[in-house]
């Protein structure tokens, strides 16, 4: 089979104008950036469009890392309720350069289930990073000058809590000392930088519903305390015009398509692991707009991005989705089942029973939020037929419907089963949304819910730096606003080495961090950091420009 590459490569493409026709847009807000990207200047949006609309989430269980292929998945989704004729606009995030460069490689689907241009997709897509980046660094440099210039006053800033940021996996910037040498350079202070998808403007543009709404969240994001112990914000700065500037055009969703033409914005990206993994709600509100069937994704497993979809993303927006599709493959789950990475590919059928477990417990926590379930095999070559039946009939016995995606080699045609599975289960009216704690609950009450109700853990274990946090964050009365655990993915735990599936576990949180403008607090769990590394042999090794196009990125 071809290489990813190759297959973007040798597709035709149609001109955006034709996919913003498809999808019924308005001319007059197609913003075209070339011939085959756009963005979309939605001013308003018609609720109840958007309340008639079915929305398809799509999750994993816990993933290895090479990971599950949600978006190959979600892509292929789209492209087979395309093929039954259905309405369909496909809502993802905006790939990181940090996993672009460093161990994952793209983020645009695989095989014959692509969005595309891919490669420009990849790589500064629309330049929406590059003004996140940009207007959080112009607005630390803003808060440095003004406690240059106010040292000493009892109004001047006396802790930082904004961090820089900068969409590159680069560990030497995690912990750091700035304005060294001389006092002219500034206040000596010790920081660190954050990966662009882990910063607070990431998580603002992505959960506000218009310019005027990042607005405010950016006005009150809190960036430190004064010497008199009050909060400092963007609006005390007297700067939110201005980095409200830097982020006009960034806030305005992405429009390409599919190898097979279906319309899909792509918007936004924060990881699941460090932030709230979700694509923006301005996305999601647009596709579910125009039309009758919208396929989104969640980064990583159920315990991290459904979970904060359901319990951040969709209080925010008010939405609600139709069901929930997830992803699992044979390998995945024969890890989790006891096999090794050198032999999880091979036949085995005692480790891919063992490893339902997950499957079963990723099943429950969606299920938590009272959400119907299509289980979803990513097939791969050496998946056998003995051990695809034996999955159907696992999930038969659950009553958990349960179909086959094959869109990686045949396109949409190869996800003709899995969409006609999504068309049968949402012509049911789907239960109420059902969440994991109530946002009048106190914060370790909140984090207690999550960890038992969700990874199924025994408590939660607040370290001096997190308890010190509540403090504060019982000060500015904080307490009401959702949280967001910072954890890794290859556990229930927070710890990667053991699975968590025992249940014996107790997840320690070293930090609480403040989002008060984007709307919400990080859990900082175990040894989790906001700044990634990269691996002894990058993705970058083998990305080039060959005759004048990119090639290398997968």
């Amino acid at each position: 089979m071809k290489s990813d590459y190759e297959i973007a490569q040798e597709s035709p493409i149609q001109p955006i104008t034709q996919i913003a026709a498809k999808m019924g847009l308005p001319a007059d807000l197609l913003v075209p950036y070339g011939h085959h990207k756009a963005k979309i200047n939605i001013r308003h949006f018609d609720e109840e469009k958007i309340k008639a609309s079915k929305l398809i989430l799509v999750t994993a269980i816990t993933p290895t890392k090479a990971g599950i292929g949600k978006t190959t998945t979600s892509v292929g989704l789209s492209d087979g309720l395309q093929k039954l004729n259905k309405k369909v606009v496909l809502a993802l995030r905006e790939p990181s350069l940090g996993p672009c460069f460093g161990m994952k490689g793209g983020a645009a689907g695989g095989g014959y289930s692509q969005v595309i241009p891919m490669e420009e997709i990849n790589m500064h897509f629309n330049g929406d990073f590059h003004a996140i980046t940009a207007a959080n660094n112009t607005l630390a440099a803003l808060l440095d000058n003004f406690r240059f210039y106010n040292r000493g006053k009892p109004e001047g800033v006396k802790t930082v809590l904004l961090k820089r940021c900068l969409d590159v996996n680069d560990r030497v910037l995690r912990k750091i000392v700035t304005a060294l040498d001389t006092p002219h350079n500034g206040i000596t202070t010790e920081t660190g930088f954050v990966i662009t998808a882990a910063s607070e403007i990431m998580a603002a543009l992505c959960l506000s519903e218009g310019l005027d709404d990042l607005r405010k969240k950016i006005d009150d994001m809190l960036l430190g305390f004064t010497f008199e112990g009050n909060a400092f914000t963007t609006k005390a700065l007297g700067v939110t015009g201005a980095i409200t500037a830097l982020l006009k055009d960034a806030i305005q969703p992405n429009l390409v398509q599919t190898l097979e033409g279906c319309p899909a914005l792509i918007h936004g990206g924060p990881f699941a692991n460090i932030a709230h993994g979700c694509n923006s709600i301005m996305a999601t509100k647009t596709a579910m707009q125009y039309g009758d069937y919208v396929v989104t994704e969640a980064g990583f497993a159920s315990d991290l991005g459904a979970e904060k979809f359901f319990n951040i993303k969709c209080r925010k927006a008010g939405i609600q989705p139709a069901m929930c599709v997830l992803v699992a493959t044979s390998q995945a789950l024969k890890l989790s089942g006891g096999a090794n990475e050198k032999t999880m590919m091979l036949p085995n059928m005692e480790a891919l029973g063992n490893g339902v477990r997950n499957l079963e417990k990723h099943i429950s926590i969606l299920k938590s939020f009272g959400q119907r379930v299509l289980v979803s095999l990513n097939r791969y070559h050496f998946d056998t037929e003995e051990e695809i039946a034996w999955l159907r009939n696992y999930c038969h016995e659950k009553e958990v419907a349960f179909a086959v995606n094959d869109s990686f080699k045949l396109g949409g045609e190869g996800a003709v089963e899995m969409a006609q599975a999504v068309v049968d289960i949402c012509s049911i009216p789907a239960e109420p949304l059902r969440h994991t704690y109530e946002l009048s609950d106190d914060l370790e009450t909140k984090m207690r819910k999550i960890v038992k109700g969700i990874y199924g853990g025994k408590d939660v274990v607040l370290y001096k730096k997190a308890q010190d946090m509540i403090k504060k964050i019982k000060q500015l009365e904080l307490e009401h606003l959702p949280v967001c655990m910072a954890k890794t993915q290859y556990s229930f735990s927070h710890d990667a080495s053991v699975s968590g599936l025992d249940g014996d576990f107790k997840i320690d949180v070293d930090d609480l961090v403040i989002n008060r403008g984007a709307g919400f607090i990080v859990a900082v769990c175990g040894d989790m950091v906001r700044m990634p590394g990269l691996p002894k042999i990058p993705q970058a090794n083998f990305i080039d420009v060959v005759d004048g196009k990119i090639t290398g990125v997968s």
